[in-house]
């Protein structure tokens, strides 16, 4: 295994005999209609040892890349610490501090199709070489790695022939996420020409900028502008950007929203146009004009209560640890998703989600709703935080995660040290790593993004947290035990 992986990278091939792939189509929902190829998914599986040797190239190209502060700053997926809420923090924090500097902002959603299935290897090549400086031999194992590519797709027993692959990352490899968002590292610079934010999760990109009510139709304008050059290179990159799927949403204050025509302008491509929508999912969050979460809290409570009455039923089946793991899986994962972008939320939502974990651990303990003790259960026994603490939680931790280098730079950007701070004089706080927390002028949308959350979160714990040199893991246990002896 050492030798071939060795000979490979030296000589610059890759092993001809693990470039085919087997694709098994699987039904995306179990209603759907079998004799429609749309409801299908492909799920492609290569050799063991082709993802090994995979592996291994990706680590070095990572670490070449990080080196070189080559990756794209605003692209989240497939990179150490960065993931979906990551992502979406710097996407709400922004929309918040527009909001609460009397902005509204254009937040539109784009959407491609077959992005992964529709990379063209030359252009590829093309910018490993020239935007990234992979040469020589290095060059010459992915072009053997991407060419002479095959598949076959396995259905009921039955092969289909082998087809051969003229285009695309290869499917189910761990190479192909990678460079698919190498081959996509233009765009950001493209929209920042047209004064447009952009920040992307693989294929899931988000455009918005952010104006004065009065100044909506030239913020369209530059949109459409932005859009369609984008368009445009997708075009000629052998992409295709998706209109029919394309979303739009206006966001700000109520107040600001209003006086926008219709609640917010269209956006014109060519022929189509893309109307304004009340609600928008974004990375899994659904975020809604005035910013407020309420129907996402709404939606994932009702999740959570279909799945805890499932459960319900096959309860006494089942054994303490077994019911545990279950409810971790099916409504705690749920709540604790992008559970930071909560902060401030006002306790009338937050409620909403304890009444869930209440549900959930009297499910666990096998007791009835008016039982008594259930506080109790939850901090001896489960070990869990309330909702507000666990918003805490998560907060503190990414600001330990920003301090110490763990983190996204757009987060941890956000988190300035009061030494560090510009224009200020030698204070006290200094010494005690607390962070500057910005001034907002409105509570329902300035105090809840993460540049003033965040810091005033890790501002208010004691200093021997702040202050003490703790790994992630010790930081995060002692976190715990201090916000449980504040329960």
């Amino acid at each position: 295994m050492t030798l071939l992986i060795n000979t490979s990278l030296s000589t610059g091939c890759f092993p001809a005999k693990y470039k085919h792939a087997v694709v098994i189509p699987l039904l995306k929902k179990d209603n759907l209609d079998v004799s429609q190829l749309k409801n299908y998914r492909p799920v492609s599986n290569l050799t063991f040892v082709s993802k090994l040797l995979e592996r291994i190239v990706q680590t070095q190209l990572v670490n070449y890349l990080t080196e070189h502060d080559l990756m794209p700053v605003h692209q989240s997926a497939y990179r150490k610490f960065h993931s979906t809420e990551t992502a979406l923090l710097k996407v709400f924090n922004d929309l918040l501090q527009a909001a609460d500097q009397g902005q509204v902002s254009a937040l539109c959603l784009l959407d491609l199709t077959a992005a992964f299935d529709t990379v063209d290897h030359h252009v590829l090549l093309q910018r490993l070489q020239r935007s990234f400086g992979i040469e020589d031999c290095a060059l010459a194992w992915f072009r053997s790695y991407l060419s002479d590519r095959s598949y076959c797709v396995v259905y009921g027993g039955v092969s289909s022939q082998l087809i051969y692959v003229m285009c695309s990352v290869p499917q189910g490899s761990v190479l192909g996420p990678l460079l698919f968002i190498l081959y996509t590292a233009e765009l950001a610079e493209l929209a920042y020409k047209y004064g447009v934010m952009l920040h992307a999760f693989a294929d899931d990109t988000q455009l918005y900028l952010h104006c004065r009510t009065n100044q909506a139709e030239a913020s369209v304008e530059a949109l459409e502008r932005c859009i369609d050059a984008i368009s445009c290179w997708m075009s000629a990159n052998r992409l295709r950007l998706n209109t029919d799927k394309t979303e739009l949403i206006w966001t700000g204050a109520k107040s600001k929203l209003e006086c926008l025509p219709g609640r917010g302008l269209p956006v014109t491509l060519g022929c189509d146009t893309i109307n304004v929508s009340s609600v928008a999912r974004v990375l899994g969050v659904l975020i809604t004009p005035d910013l407020s979460l309420e129907q996402h809290i709404d939606a994932v409570c009702a999740k959570c209560f279909f799945q805890l009455r499932q459960l319900r039923r096959v309860r006494r089946t089942l054994d303490d640890d077994s019911i545990a793991i279950l409810v971790h899986a099916f409504v705690t994962s749920r709540i604790d998703y992008c559970i930071s972008l909560l902060a401030g939320a006002p306790k009338t939502m937050t409620d909403k989600l304890q009444r869930v974990m209440n549900a959930a651990a009297r499910i666990i303990s096998n007791t009835r709703k008016f039982d008594h003790g259930l506080t109790q259960l939850r901090r001896d026994v489960l070990h869990w935080l309330d909702v507000a603490d666990r918003i805490t939680f998560r907060l503190c931790v990414y600001v330990f995660l920003c301090l110490h280098g763990m983190a996204p730079s757009y987060l941890s950007e956000l988190c300035r040290s009061v030494s560090e701070s510009e224009g200020r004089r030698h204070l006290r706080s200094s010494g005690r790593s607390q962070l500057v927390v910005p001034r907002y002028s409105l509570a329902t949308v300035g105090r809840r993004a993460f540049g003033y959350a965040g810091p005033k979160a890790w501002n208010s714990l004691p200093n021997y947290l702040r202050c003490g040199d703790l790994s992630l893991e010790t930081f995060k246990r002692q976190l715990k035990t201090f916000l449980f002896a504040h329960y």
